[in-house]
């Protein structure tokens, strides 16, 4: 295995927090080992210093991507943390649809949800089927529900629906199992109407939001523990930028925007918190 230097590991954690936000300290030295080491000897690199010289230098940021793919962590499950899936079923969704309601029946009632650090899609087919199930018939709304990620590895995994049996146990119910997923060889997909509720892409989260429109909601729950302070306080103005006036932030349950943003203030339902704008 190649071993990094002390200077080595302060250009390859700039590198990494250039190209994805992502926070990597002086301690991480052995991750850094760990993660990047395959990908470096597969380029032929004798040193650390030689990887990030070659990383720069690749037009087609294929070096780039797989160093992203290597470095972010995709740790996701269904219903992942259960309480802010209770809270979208029993209190978000119906008061949002009671406010997006029009008047005129004819017309659609419009939801838009965002899963901002969606991984390998999990956390937005998780809402795909509370909604589901919430509403039924869903030909009277026009729901939009959009996951993105930085890897592409995790965007491509999402888009195609398949879980092995060690992802599809993580999380999920046995009766959701049986309803919305089938058996395919050694993976189980998601059915065609889940699936079509939603949309993945390719987003990095320290870019600017363009062309994203506002959301009613916007999950972004265990991505931002991997910036800095100054990084976390940018996204979420970010973030609060494209909520709807009236719409819903939910973050990770070990998080807090204290200190962070002061546009938004914290609520309570039940054991869940979540965050509107003032």
């Amino acid at each position: 295995m190649l071993k990094i230097s002390p200077d080595e590991t302060r250009l390859i954690t700039r590198y990494i927090h250039e190209i994805s936000g992502i926070f990597l300290d002086e301690s991480k030295k052995y991750l850094l080992e760990t993660r990047l080491n395959a990908i470096a000897e597969a380029e032929g690199c004798r040193s650390y210093q030689d990887f990030y010289t070659k990383a720069k230098a690749d037009a087609s940021r294929t070096i780039e991507r797989k160093i992203i793919d290597a470095i972010s962590t995709n740790e996701t499950l269904f219903f992942r943390d259960t309480n802010p899936f209770q809270l979208l079923q029993h209190k978000i969704l119906p008061e949002l649809i009671d406010a997006r309601t029009p008047k005129v029946p004819s017309m659609k009632t419009p939801l838009k949800v965002w899963s901002a650090a969606s991984s390998t899609g999990q956390e937005l087919y998780s809402v795909a089927i509370v909604l589901k199930e919430l509403l039924g018939d869903l030909s009277r709304y026009n729901v939009k529900l959009l996951g993105t990620d930085i890897s592409d590895t995790a965007i491509a995994q999402a888009s195609s629906g398949k879980y092995n049996k060690f992802e599809i146990e993580r999380g999920l119910a046995r009766d959701k199992l049986q309803k919305y997923f089938s058996l395919t060889g050694q993976s189980w997909k998601i059915n065609d109407q889940i699936r079509s509720m939603v949309n993945f892409r390719k987003l990095n989260l320290m870019l600017p939001f363009t062309g994203l429109g506002k959301f009613d909601i916007v999950l972004c729950r265990n991505v931002a523990i991997y910036f800095s302070q100054e990084d976390r306080k940018k996204l979420f103005n970010k973030i609060a930028d494209i909520l709807e006036p009236d719409g819903y932030l939910l973050i990770g349950s070990t998080e807090s925007l204290t200190g962070i943003c002061p546009r938004f203030i914290p609520k309570r339902h039940l054991r869940s918190i979540f965050y509107q704008l003032k």
